[in-house]
Parts: C-alpha cells; structure tokens; sequence
C-alpha cells in the first residue's frame, strides 16, 4: 500500500527518475510506438504496458517484457493498478451524484458510519467531496487498533485511502448495492473495460501481471476477494485509456459536477513548488475529485500515480488537448520508466519539465 502522502511525491519513489538518452523527435506527430525492451532493461524492470492517447483517441498501444515466468507481456496482460484505483473509484461516485443517488456534500454519516469511529462526533462532518479530495482527516490506511482521525475534517490535506473506502461504503448503504454491482453498471460496462476488475473474477481474460521487486525476484500476489476503493483493481492499459479517455470528456457527469472536478479542491501548490521546483510548475496544483491537476496556462493537466509492492503505474491527460498516456508496469522499479517513456513517445512538454523539475 502506498503510504506516501503527495501524489507527486511517489513518482521519485527510491531515487531519481533517469532520462532516456535518446528522444524521438516527431514522436508527437507519429504513432508507431518505439520499442522499449532496451529501455526496460537497463532500468530493471520486468514489462510494461503503455497507451497513447492523442485528441482524445487511442493512437497505439504496446507491451514489452515478461508479465511473469515464462510469460510475456501483452496488450491483453491486466496489471495490478495500485492506486490508479482511486480515480476509476471517484468516476463511479460523481456518475452516482450526477444521477441523483449520491450527494457530494451531504455527510456520509446518514447512511454509513465506520464501527471505529462511533464514539467520534467527527465523523458526522464527513463528505464524499472531503474523500475524494484527501480532506477527510483520516490516516491513509488504519493500524492495528482501528481507524482514528488524524486530524479534524476538512481541516487538512492528507493522502487517504480509507477516504476512498469511506465514500465507496457510503455509496453502497445510500443505494442498497455492493460498490462491485455499481462500479459495473455506471463505468466498466459504458467504457467496455472488459478485462478490468476490483477483484480477481471480474473482466478476467489473462493473469495479472506478476509483481517483482528491485532485484528481479518475483513477489507473492494473493487473488483479490473483496474490493478495495483505493488500491488493487487491475486493467490493461487500453482499458484505462477508454476510462481517461471518458473522465476527460466528463462521461457521464451534469455540468455542475464536471465543474466541480475542474477545480481544486485542496491547494497543494505550496508544497509542491516551493524554491527552485517553482520555474518548471503551472500556475496551480492541487487536487480535484479523484485527480491531481495541474494548471498550466493553457489548459488543466489529470494526473494520478500508483505504488505498490512490484508495481509502479501512472495515467495522464490534458483536458482541452485530450492528449494523455497510460502506463502500467509490475516492477518496484517501474518509476525508473516514467520520463524515458513519456519523452520517447512526445509527450507533453510541460508535464515532463514538470516532472523533472519535481526531481531537482
């Protein structure tokens, strides 16, 4: 579970991100994917599994390197997302709220309330727009006395997954359905992400991924048997493109909710480019409803990342270009990818200065 509590943060995850040597430079204007096994091998990871996406369609798509033993990765293979999760989870919540089932801002408490925290008048001010948003005051995982608030509600910018699994129970108790059933009808079925899942069963065509660490060791995964809203769902990358493809284009969503996922819930700004980090920012980041943005001058930037235990991912895209990429690795090393892929395939200059900015 990743523990670490600024998006940006976990991307330099061990070190610093290495640039790739050799760049591309008509990627932006070609298709054709460069081959990456070299790439992946000089940064020890096992595969990887990418899509383009250019004004809002998929381009091209590409796998490279062993999924697990004696298995090479496909554009088929479905990787562990680690918390690429949230944002599928949050897109489920606001489709609800933009159809009249949810609330983003009536307290959770009406309808669900975490045993932990019973005795804890706090928990009457949580809302679905404080989990979403990492303002709910709650650790990013409980420990082994149960869940505590860590700060007061909407108090506090603090990284969350339990938020996430907050709202998701809030959901399920509001509309009388597991959060499985709803996540398939109001997202995996409309973006037909048919091998995507938050549970080992569901939209299985391949096996997942296997995870490895730094040394190259495979990694023990257990089937997952029980949703988790912040972490564990699996997908190919084609399939989350579809789903950024939608988010991008507010799929789903009433005007007044797309609204609200344009805009910064909770300023992270300060943190984020403070000193020398300030040249390479946008004008403001911080994060929305299940995304961190960045607001560059000309157009606002979705970003989400995700780390786990052999298995590092990563999704992007800009809302007025709809240019973005998806990719999915199973490695501890998978950070070590992130600026050489993005640059190879030409990706966005402003998000790679950015980046790279983040690493100095």
């Amino acid at each position: 579970m990743n523990k670490t509590a600024g998006v940006l943060k976990r991307i330099v995850y061990g070190g610093v991100l290495v640039a790739c040597a050799s760049t591309m430079a008509d990627a932006r204007t070609s298709h054709a994917l460069p081959d990456m096994t070299a790439t992946l091998h000089e940064q020890r990871v096992e595969s990887a599994s990418i899509a383009v996406i250019r004004k809002g369609r998929i381009v091209s798509t590409g796998a490279w390197g062993m999924a697990g033993p004696d298995r090479a990765a496909t554009v088929s293979t479905p990787y562990n997302l680690a918390s690429l999760t949230k944002p599928l989870t949050a897109e489920v919540i606001l489709r609800l709220v933009s159809a009249g089932k949810l609330s983003l801002d009536e307290p959770m408490d009406r309808y669900w309330s975490d045993p932990d925290l019973s005795r804890d008048p706090r928990r009457m001010k949580l809302t679905v727009r404080m989990a979403l948003s990492h303002r709910t005051g709650l650790p990013n995982w409980r420990d082994a006395t149960g869940l505590a608030f860590d700060h007061d509600p909407g108090t506090t910018t603090s990284y969350s997954g339990e938020g996430y699994q907050y709202a998701a129970r809030y959901a399920e108790h509001r509309t009388g359905q597991s959060f499985e059933a709803l996540a398939g009808r109001w997202l995996f079925t409309p973006a037909h992400m048919r091998a995507s899942g938050y549970v080992s069963a569901q939209g299985a065509t391949e096996p997942i991924a296997t995870p490895y660490d730094d040394a190259g060791k495979p990694l023990p995964a257990e089937p997952v048997t029980r949703y988790n809203a912040a972490d564990l769902a699996h997908a190919t990358a084609r399939d989350y493109a579809r789903f950024l493809i939608d988010a991008r284009n507010d799929r789903g969503l009433v005007a007044t909710v797309s609204a609200q996922r344009s805009r910064s819930q909770a300023d992270l700004t300060p943190e984020t480019c403070a000193g020398t980090k300030a040249a390479t920012c946008p004008s403001w980041t911080g994060f929305g409803l299940g995304w961190q943005l960045l607001g560059f001058p000309d157009g606002t930037t979705m970003l989400h990342t995700g780390k786990d235990a052999g298995a590092f991912t990563f999704a992007a895209i800009d809302r007025v270009s709809g240019d973005g990429i998806v990719i999915l690795t199973n490695s501890d090393n998978g950070w070590r990818i992130i600026l050489p892929v993005l640059e190879r395939t030409g990706s966005d200059p402003k998000l790679i200065a950015f980046l790279r900015g983040q690493m100095n």
